[in-house]
């Protein structure tokens, strides 16, 4: 053990050894008061030391559950405060139906949020926004029971005997939550978290004994502060000292996050707000209730329900937004090729249709004569098996991955480019003029050529690619007489006249009986070499 460590809990031993010889040494008075809530007040604070200590290394929900446990005990310590003044100052009893009786409830509620974080998991950033919407719905459900179940017996119709009897019982379920969801988690943990968990358990039983114990002797008129049922009491409060120290070392661990139901508190979200009700139903059937308790009742549930209600919308509007996104997302990976980051077929024939449709209209429409025709050119790379053979399929990855990127910036923004298969490539060129088609296809050429390929850093490999290209429509005078699969079929019969010609070069397909094919002599195009022929075909190369 740490000598940090030993220090924490030798303070807590310390304290409770001076509560225990005041007990025994001071008279009942003013003084035994003061030194037993003087060390209570003490211990408080260590507590809240202790715990927000642990908070400074930790991160995300972990270190919220740290955060969450120091605040409990500073509302502990506010609690304390109060009572040392009456006890102390004022010297007088601490009155039955006290509004500072809800303080001591207070810390119970923020130890069980905090452990339906189930801190000893790492959590999602989606589990982060739904649980701090389930950790306002909780607090607010806790708040209503205490409002329905006490405070209406304290301000509406005052009642020592019931509300004396509804805290208790109040508080016991606090208790039975608590011990419920701490079992959970020592199921579901495991290693020093398990052990962890099993120590809060401990000091949770051990002080709500003594608690009991205590408040029978306030009905009995035994107790008095500082008599010696304040030892074990204190005791009690020392015990969650070692807890905090027992979490110093304590870290997240792993755990697929489809398991987060706990975590995001959903199943204890669904339990409150379905609660709302049956407490409505009860407020209103309550027989011996006086009138005045009914109506507030009532009140405080509708209150409650709308606020909750809002709540859950604010809940399911966030579904909504996280499943849009995650389908978005779920669209866009099953779309995208994973190796070359660009697109794949399958996005191919989910958008091709809405481009043809569009070709069609605008050749349909009187006066246009340009920059609506689409043009498939299919990319082929050449003798790429020898890359596979002499580098491995990592040194053909890299290959295909930077002859992607090189297309990429070959082709406009407009184009589409699509991993085809294997080492082949697609690129749809969208609303342009089949008069142009060599210019790209000559850019694309030249991108290969322009530098080696870096295989890693001292292998390089000179790669080239193939072209077969076609447009559509096949005919501008009956746009739909061809259809686009047709053309793509030309496309890649070109490119198999391509690589049978000699590879490294681009062929296009137009049909013969549009005329004769002119190329521009500039510096973007590579001379014309030949042309074929075929029955219906005429093809144009572009050479080496």
């Amino acid at each position: 053990m740490r000598k940090t460590t030993k220090d924490w809990i030798a303070t807590a031993i310390v304290l409770t050894f001076v509560q225990c010889i005041a007990s025994i040494l001071l008279p009942r008075g003013v003084a035994l008061s003061a030194v037993s809530d003087s060390v209570a007040a003490l211990l408080f604070l260590t507590l809240i030391a202790a715990f927000a200590r642990n908070a400074v290394p930790a991160s995300g929900r972990l270190r919220v559950f740290w955060i969450m446990q120091a605040v409990g005990w500073t509302i502990a310590l506010f609690s304390q405060l109060l009572w040392t003044v009456y006890d102390v100052f004022l010297q007088r009893d601490v009155p039955v139906l006290f509004a500072g009786d809800v303080l001591p409830f207070l810390p119970g509620i923020l130890m069980l949020a905090g452990f339906l974080l189930r801190p000893h998991v790492e959590q999602s950033r989606r589990g982060v926004r739904l649980g701090s919407i389930h950790f306002v719905l909780l607090m607010l459900w806790w708040v209503f029971f205490y409002v329905f179940l006490v405070s209406c017996w304290q301000y509406v119709s005052p009642n020592e005997s019931l509300y004396n009897r509804n805290y208790d019982r109040l508080y016991l379920f606090e208790i039975l939550a608590v011990t419920f969801v701490l079992l959970h988690l020592i199921r579901s943990s495991s290693g020093s978290w398990r052990r962890f968990y099993l120590l809060y358990l401990g000091a949770v039983a051990f002080h709500y004994l003594w608690f009991v114990t205590l408040n029978r002797a306030i009905e009995q008129s035994t107790y008095f502060v500082g008599s010696w049922f304040d030892t074990p009491y204190i005791a009690s409060w020392a015990l969650y000292l070692i807890v905090a120290m027992s979490g110093r070392n304590l870290s997240l661990q792993g755990e697929p996050a489809q398991q987060e139901s706990w975590g995001s508190w959903s199943v204890v979200a669904v339990l409150a707000v379905l609660s709302l009700p049956v407490m409505m139903v009860f407020a209103v059937l309550e027989r011996g209730v006086p009138i005045e308790i009914m109506h507030f009742r009532v009140i405080v549930t509708a209150s409650a329900v709308f606020v909750m209600a809002g709540l859950v919308f604010l809940e399911e509007h966030l579904l909504y937004r996280e499943l849009k996104r995650a389908n978005l997302v779920l669209e866009e990976s099953s779309t995208t090729d994973p190796l070359t980051g660009i697109r794949n077929r399958r996005f191919f024939s989910a958008t091709i249709q809405r481009d043809i449709a569009q070709s069609i209209r605008a050749h349909l429409e009187r006066g246009v004569r340009s920059e609506s025709d689409i043009i498939f050119y299919v990319i082929d790379l050449d003798n790429f098996k020898k890359v596979n053979d002499s580098y491995g399929h990592d040194g053909g990855d890299r290959v295909l991955i930077e002859a992607a990127r090189r297309i990429s910036l070959a082709i406009r923004n407009s184009d589409l480019l699509v991993r085809w298969g294997g080492e082949e490539f697609l690129v749809v060129s969208r609303c342009t003029d089949r008069l142009q088609a060599p210019i790209l296809a000559t850019r694309v050429l030249e991108a290969f050529r322009d530098r080696p390929f870096t295989i890693d850093g001292s292998e390089h490999v000179h790669q080239t690619c193939s072209v077969g290209w076609a447009t559509f429509p096949w005919l501008k005078d009956d746009v739909e007489a061809v259809s686009y699969e047709r053309v793509l079929k030309f496309a890649d019969r070109a490119l198999y006249r391509a690589k049978k010609a000699g590879k490294n070069q681009a062929i296009g397909m137009i049909p013969s009986g549009d005329g004769a094919i002119t190329v521009a002599d500039t510096e973007s195009l590579s001379s014309a070499i030949s042309s074929m022929f075929s029955e219906t075909d005429e093809f144009l190369e572009i050479g080496k």
